[in-house]
């Protein structure tokens, strides 16, 4: 793509974004580099690789890259088997050191590699050696020094550097203090001169000393002397020098060699990790701008939903939804200056280009874009005094480069059309051009003033209207696009609102043709029904924004309400089996003293207490289905006919457990709707009950889930008991498909019935399975006290 072109949609400034979040100078150089792709295959794998990397920081963060030099000298170097210095020999190491880093920054377990296709392959592609950048650190310490265990002659050689110069500085100390030398030291300090170790003394005193002069201060007041006491431990100094360096350059040598045979391993790392910053500087830039994936069409449109341009702060912007392509080739932008025309044209241009480059937009989901073979754009004045260009002439020859240049597949933008020469030829130019670029099966965006091309645009097919509102109170544009509909110039209005006599308004609009005033009218009547029907259309969408809000917590509230609701009745029942156990076991206690108790006085104490207990059962048992709203033992349950079946009556719903109120007539079906709190629901009828809240009616009922009857003072204990409960004894019960606490609970009250109708003998029959109820069920019979012995069958 032509830069001068991409440069007029500012896209030198999105790649001086995306630099800005590059490291190393690879990935600074490909972004210099950065254009459109032109292929879709291309683009799409860009893109892919951006929202990996996207991805991938969510999950993990971002990767640490390093400033990484240029290596190529070294490299060279290297293949001709040269010694390299210390700081190329850190700088090789630290390459292979972060290309270790980022593939462990990879390589962690809670991240699947094949999620990334794309990255995975250039993390896998790094390669690191270990054992090379250990030796590299533990022998350099910076690029000026050497780690004195580098090698053992080193150590040595250092040792005996550091006893001399120790030696040398005791020597001289006693020097400069002595009583025969001190009045002639300068200064009581020990300095170095041409790498020898000297005392400054006074100048004249020079000929008072012995030894060797080295330097002279500037002022000339004081020599720089090497007393001849030390001359030989100087000496045997820098022969000890010149063999540190000679060891140095051979650990150098040494450490070179290493790198030798790793010298493209090198090459391929740097542009790994360059590319790898790159990609990642991709998505960094893309999340700073909240951009998307677009999705990639190959029916060649675009379409923008609320696209925002990115160099524009992100308060202040202004986000646009628009549709080119398919039924519209051609788009026509009109308005009033600086209405944000052009911002309009940039940004669908931008956009295109960005997406192309492999960079997400700023848009909301579902936005689209097409690969262009070339995006052109003649936007601004490009007039030249050197060239004797005018405004006009400098457009026309964009225009003309762009019609001998454009195909079928390319994005055409022309800001001001026509402008700068006369209005009606102008106008009637640039209806040519537009249809010249319709013709070549091109998508164009044009700006303009002009009323005769607003006009050709309301009756051309393959032509639509747009405009950027404007507000006549404040006299200020607002930016927004409407599309379908021409922009006013609304000159007269504005002229009004700045103080210009109405007569002279007056005037000019007289001296317009009644066929442009019908046309200026129909506008206005278009431009306030669209703008209309936009606010309406935008408050309509809050208000389903609202109401989906709305609805999602009401489901959320019903989904936690039912779930209470299931642990409150699962919570019930288990207190009121507990309770009734209790009393079943108490029960079981004071029959047995009563069997046991011969005196009548004892046994009516013992009936007493009997009652009592059963008047605390059945009290702590309304009390707790009472605070779950489940209905209480005392409430009848008696079924339903269907003529007593009325709307708005109070029932009891077996399937809920609960109470609720009809609030339908009965269906063909024979169900009827209730409602239980907020629940509304169908129900049989048959899973009805009528509920009565005179507890004197209901009372005679058993322990299995109702109050126990009070047991009256003149009549045995044991003979009620076996009337009640004899009527309904069963020798043989079935408890197959039962959990275990369902069984045991069925099966003691079989046996206190078996019991009370004096069975001798009674059958369970619970299946074989996988053992686990038998197992509970005889667990059960060991601790019953009803049970003298029990068997297991293999067949009843």
């Amino acid at each position: 793509m032509n830069n001068s072109y991409l440069k007029n949609l500012e896209f030198d400034k999105i790649i001086e974004k995306l630099g800005s979040f590059c490291i190393t100078y690879v990935a600074k150089n490909e972004c210099q580099s950065l254009l459109p792709k032109t292929s879709k295959e291309d683009v799409k794998f860009v893109l892919d690789e951006t929202n990996e990397a996207i991805n991938l920081i969510y999950r993990n963060g971002s990767p640490s890259f390093l400033e990484t030099p240029n290596i190529e000298v070294s490299v060279k170097r290297l293949e001709n088997m040269a010694i390299l210095s210390a700081k190329s020999l850190l700088e090789l190491a630290n390459i292979f050191k972060l290309s270790q880093e980022l593939k462990n920054y990879f390589n962690k377990e809670f991240l699947d590699s094949t999620d990334y296709p794309i990255l995975s392959k250039i993390f896998n592609m790094l390669y690191s050696n270990k054992s090379v950048v250990d030796k590299v650190f533990s022998c350099i310490i910076d690029e000026n020094t050497i780690d004195d265990r580098a090698s053992s002659n080193l150590q040595v050689i250092r040792k005996k550097q550091r006893k001399i110069e120790q030696d040398i500085r005791s020597k001289l100390n006693e020097f400069i203090h002595s009583a025969k030398y001190s009045k002639y030291i300068q200064e009581s300090i020990i300095t170095i001169r041409n790498d020898r170790f000297v005392v400054p003394v006074k100048e004249e005193y020079r000929s008072q000393i012995k030894g060797f002069v080295h330097d002279i201060s500037n002022a000339g007041a004081t020599i720089f002397i090497e007393p001849i006491s030390i001359f030989e431990l100087n000496n045997e100094l820098n022969s000890l020098k010149a063999e540190e360096e000679i060891e140095i350059e051979k650990i150098l040598q040494m450490l070179s060699s290493l790198f030798y045979e790793y010298t493209e391993q090198l090459r391929e790392d740097v542009s790994l990790i360059g590319k790898l910053d790159f990609i990642f500087a991709k998505a960094k830039y893309s999340k700073s701008i909240n951009g998307v994936m677009p999705i990639m069409n190959d029916k060649k449109y675009i379409k923008l939903i609320n696209a925002r341009h990115p160099l524009i702060e992100k308060d202040k912007v202004v986000p646009i939804s628009l549709e080119l392509g398919e039924e519209t080739s051609v788009l026509l932008i009109t308005g009033p200056n600086t209405g944000g025309k052009t911002v309009t044209l940039k940004t669908i241009g931008l956009l295109s280009c960005m997406a192309c480059s492999g960079l997400n937009i700023p848009a909301d989901e579902k936005s689209s874009i097409f690969v262009f073979d070339n995006v052109f754009a003649d936007i601004g004045d490009n007039q030249s005094i050197t060239e004797s260009l005018s405004t006009f002439s400098s457009h026309m020859l964009n225009i003309i480069d762009i019609i001998k240049k454009s195909t079928p597949n390319s994005l055409i933008l022309v800001d001001e059309l026509g402008s700068g020469t006369d209005p009606l030829e102008g106008a009637n130019l640039a209806i040519s051009i537009l249809e010249h670029f319709k013709k070549a099966g091109g998508l164009v965006t044009a700006t303009t003033h002009y009323q005769e091309l607003k006009n050709y645009a309301l009756v051309t097919p393959g032509f639509k209207n747009a405009s950027v509102e404007f507000d006549i109170n404040t006299l200020s544009p607002t930016y927004r696009l409407l599309i379908g509909i021409p922009g006013k110039s609304n000159a007269f209005e504005i002229s009004k609102k700045l103080g210009l006599d109405q007569d002279i308004i007056d005037n000019a609009k007289n001296m317009m043709s009644s066929h442009d005033i019908s046309i200026e009218e129909l506008l206005k009547n278009i431009y306030d029904d669209k703008s209309k029907i936009e606010k309406e259309k935008e408050e309509i969408s809050k208000e389903l924004d609202q109401t989906s809000l709305v609805k999602k917590k009401l489901e959320e509230e019903y989904s936690k309400f039912e779930i209470e609701k299931n642990n409150i009745i699962a919570n019930a029942k288990t207190k009121a089996r507990n309770i009734l156990l209790e009393a079943k076991d108490e029960a079981n206690e004071i029959i047995k003293e009563m069997k046991s108790i011969s005196n009548s006085k004892d046994l009516n104490n013992l009936r007493n207490k009997l009652n009592e207990k059963i008047k605390n059962i059945n009290e702590q048992t309304d009390l707790s289905q009472k605070t779950t709203g489940l209905p209480t033992q005392s409430e009848a349950k008696e079924y339903l006919s269907k003529d007593e079946i009325k709307v708005g009556m109070n029932v009891y719903v077996t399937t809920l457990n609960q109470n609720a109120t009809i609030i339908s007539d009965v269906s063909k079906s024979n169900t009827v709707q209730v409602q239980a709190g907020i629940i509304k629901m169908n129900v049989d009828i048959e899973d009805l009950r009528k509920l009565n809240n005179n507890s004197s009616k209901n009372t005679n009922k058993n322990t299995s889930g109702n109050k126990i009857k009070n047991i009256p003072n003149n009549v045995s204990t044991t003979g009620y008991t076996s009337i009640s409960k004899t009527k309904n004894a069963k020798s043989e019960i079935n408890v197959i498909g039962f959990s275990i606490e369902e069984a045991i609970f069925v099966i003691d009250k079989f046996l206190d019935d078996s019991t009370l109708a004096k069975l001798q003998t009674v059958r369970i029959v619970h299946g074989k399975g996988t053992g686990k109820l038998r197992k509970g069920i005889h667990e059960f019979l060991k601790k019953n006290p009803h049970v003298k012995s029990y068997r297991l069958r293999n067949f009843w």
